[in-house]
């Protein structure tokens, strides 16, 4: 059982810039962020393989960017130019072979 803790969440200024991290306890393959806003869906936001390919939501290309410490476990999300409809909860997402697992998720609030 891999277990997932992120961090980094918080109230910022539209314009501002926030950055997640994600912890795993083991090994992950693929790591993901997802985010979900009140009424909302959860959406993929972006998406990093150990073998570094790289995915983002359009909705975020140009101002988030997804790395990998893969010696650490851990995956980063910075997040740039923020806006009023990056409010949501952010969750980190690991897949390993046939497993799945799912982080408690962080609040990011965007906001003046």
């Amino acid at each position: 059982q891999v277990q997932l803790v992120e961090s980094g969440g918080g109230l910022v200024q539209p314009g501002g810039s926030l950055r997640l991290s994600c912890t795993a306890s083991g090994s992950i393959f693929k790591m993901v962020w997802y985010r979900q806003a009140p009424g909302e869906e959860r959406e993929l936001v972006a998406t990093a393989t150990n073998s570094g390919n790289i995915i983002y939501a359009d909705s975020v290309k140009g101002r988030f960017t997804i790395s990998r410490d893969n010696a650490k476990n851990m995956v980063f999300l910075q997040m740039s130019s923020l806006r009023p409809e990056d409010t949501a909860v952010y969750f980190c997402f690991g897949n390993a072979g046939f497993r799945n697992y799912w982080g408690q998720g962080t609040q990011v609030t965007v906001s003046s």
